[in-house]
């Protein structure tokens, strides 16, 4: 079972950037692994914000955050990244790691969470 730990998360100002880092341990990532990132805020379902998968480093992006994140890899860490630019309010929410493999999706992190004040 893989376990995901997120890191990263806090308080910054609309327009700022902000980088979230999650780790994966416990075993051994396949080709056929896939890493996303999800989002939350309170009263509102868990949303997906962006994926890659781990063998080709294929990306894939909500339409909200195309042009301001970026999803990136780092498979000698099994590390999946982050980058978040002009960060808006909107974007305030608890950030959450998963891990899939093919269609589908399986672990949950425990989550991290960005501020963004206007």
């Amino acid at each position: 079972q893989v376990q995901l730990v997120e890191s990263g998360g806090r308080s910054v100002q609309a327009g700022d950037s902000l980088k979230l880092t999650c780790v994966a341990s416990g075993r051994t990532l396949s080709n056929n692994y896939k890493m996303g990132w999800f989002r939350q805020v309170p009263g509102k379902a868990r949303e997906f914000v962006a994926s890659i998968t781990w063998n080709l480093g294929l990306t894939n992006y909500a339409d909200s955050v195309k042009g301001r994140f970026t999803i990136s890899r780092d498979n000698t860490r099994n590390a999946v990244y982050l980058q978040m630019n002009s960060l808006e309010p909107e974007d305030a929410a608890v950030y959450y790691c998963r891990s899939g493999a093919g269609s589908g999706w399986t672990v949950w992190g425990q989550g991290t969470q960005v501020t963004v004040s206007s």
